[in-house]
């Protein structure tokens, strides 16, 4: 796109289009980026690499970016509607489409945009997810013919979370998160999902995180037993998450908005990865839908979602 005044760069440009210009330009590929939140998280130690060896369970939900895509030109152009993100080198899809482009030698150009609707910086793994959907959308597009095996071993060099936003579903995670078992034949859940507005750097949770802080670790055997068995209850009882313990001594906004979930109505609430996000899990959608309605008064980024399935369309 040119610039509309030549003191506007094309990023800024990008973020002034409306509906209509994002259709005249043609981005008529489009994949879905969804979110995805921590139903559980256990650190079981440090490793030798720096990083700590996880086990969670991860579940995607129906907060959704979508990433459109045009083959031609040259290179690499990435542009976004949103101004918290970068539309440069430093965005984690475009490291993942230059992944791509170095690793075959592509030589015809790919324009990229980011439709960006997960808050940033909320601990839902939105720059993963994106960089996943960049991943998939250029492999099918220039027909690089690779496998789900060879696309998560990518997806692992680009960050711990790409490869379970490939997978998708529910999974538990070991390693970083990218060691994937699949769970299947869970219950699908009715969720609101509140961001508050500050951020929590991820690095500095960890570095913060001490095991004798930890009144009690998640129980991951309990929790698949009870997911299979679609025994909602059940699963909200086993919600756990050792990192409240530092994110909520920094912020007790955290604990606020679990109890007041609660409150509302869900069965339970919990922190997603190292924050700041908050889900309660719900019986029923009109009592969500009352809740959401009531605490996004207090908190604008508050969203009504539930458990993303693929092939089906989502606003």
């Amino acid at each position: 796109m040119q610039a509309q005044r030549s003191d506007l760069t094309d990023h800024e440009a990008r973020l002034n289009m409306s509906a209509s210009d994002l259709k005249a330009q043609h981005f008529n590929y489009w994949i879905e980026a969804p979110a995805k939140i921590n139903l559980t998280l256990d650190i079981k130690g440090k490793r030798p690499d720096g990083y700590h060896e996880l086990e969670t369970m991860m579940h995607q939900i129906t907060l959704v970016d979508r990433i459109g895509f045009r083959r031609g030109g040259q290179g690499i152009r990435l542009n976004t509607d949103s101004p918290d993100i970068p539309a440069d080198e430093q965005n984690l899809a475009y490291k993942a489409a230059r992944l791509l482009f170095e690793k075959f030698n592509l030589q015809e150009g790919i324009q990229i945009f980011i439709e960006k609707n997960i808050p940033v910086g909320a601990g839902l793994a939105g720059g993963s997810t994106d960089a996943a959907a960049v991943l998939t959308g250029i492999n099918r597009l220039f027909d690089l013919g690779l496998e789900e095996k060879q696309l998560l071993e990518l997806g692992g060099g680009l960050g711990s979370d790409v490869p379970f936003c490939l997978l998708g579903g529910t999974a538990l995670g070991r390693g970083r998160g990218e060691i994937l078992t699949p769970i299947k034949n869970g219950p699908k859940l009715t969720i609101v999902l509140v961001k508050p507005d500050f951020q929590i750097s991820t690095s500095e949770v960890y570095s913060d995180f001490r095991m004798d802080r930890v009144k009690k670790f998640p129980d991951n055997e309990a929790f698949i037993s009870a997911w299979q068995s679609c025994d909602i209850i059940s699963v909200s009882r086993q919600l756990n998450n050792v990192l409240e313990s530092v994110s909520i001594q920094w912020h007790p906004r955290i604990a606020d908005i679990k109890e007041q979930l609660c409150e509302l109505g869900a069965l339970n609430a919990l922190m997603s990865g190292s924050g700041p996000s908050v889900f309660g899990i719900f019986t029923r959608y009109e009592i969500a839908r009352q809740a959401w309605a009531h605490i996004k008064q207090q908190y604008p980024q508050t969203y009504l979602v539930s458990t993303y399935k693929k092939g089906e369309k989502y606003d």
